[in-house]
């Protein structure tokens, strides 16, 4: 049985590299460990797709983020297989069905301090009596507490745990919200 996790690799700009995709002064190349060469990132996705594997991790189980800051992959739970990505598709199309704007709205209608995403997140686990990993609650609950935010019903009121690229990119592990007032 041949391995097939695709790597990324990043190369000097050849003279004749009108037809390649430059980026920061480089180009990406992707090798998956069958030995394959792929010229760019569609083929990489092809190749994974053929191949069972992850297309947003490629098989490597690792999201690169932005340079120098990686995570488990989201889209497979970290497994680099395609099975496992499908599943937590679906499972992320059932939270949004499931998880409505309107049943977070009404849950945190009564809170008057500052709140937690994982606060919310515990309490509409327990409000629908979801069971703990079975459907993705967390990153349902984040979507829809930064639409709220974004309507100016929320305002965000933690900093960020980390500067990912300066302003631009940041990270919050659980952030704090309130209600606008106004």
């Amino acid at each position: 049985m041949r391995k097939h996790t695709i790597t990324a690799l990043w190369e000097e700009v050849p003279d004749d590299a009108d037809d390649l995709v430059l980026v920061r002064g480089g180009f990406r190349i992707y090798l998956c460990m069958c030995g394959r060469q792929l010229a760019d990132r569609a083929a990489a996705e092809s190749h994974a797709l053929e191949t069972g594997q992850c297309t947003t991790c490629l098989g490597t189980t690792v999201e690169d983020i932005v340079p120098g800051f990686s995570q488990k992959c989201t889209a497979c739970a970290g497994t680099g297989r395609r099975e496992a990505q499908l599943t937590w598709q679906l499972a992320h199309v059932e939270a949004e069905a499931v998880i409505t704007v309107e049943i977070v709205r009404g849950l945190i209608a009564g809170l008057t301090e500052p709140f937690r995403l994982s606060q919310v997140a515990d309490l509409v686990r327990e409000t629908l009596h979801l069971p703990a990993g079975r459907l993705p609650v967390g990153p349902r609950v984040r979507d829809i507490l930064r639409g709220l935010e974004a309507r100016g019903e929320l305002v965000l009121i933690s900093a960020p745990d980390e500067l990912l690229r300066g302003t631009s990119v940041m990270l919050y592990r659980d952030p704090y919200w309130e209600h606008a007032t106004g």
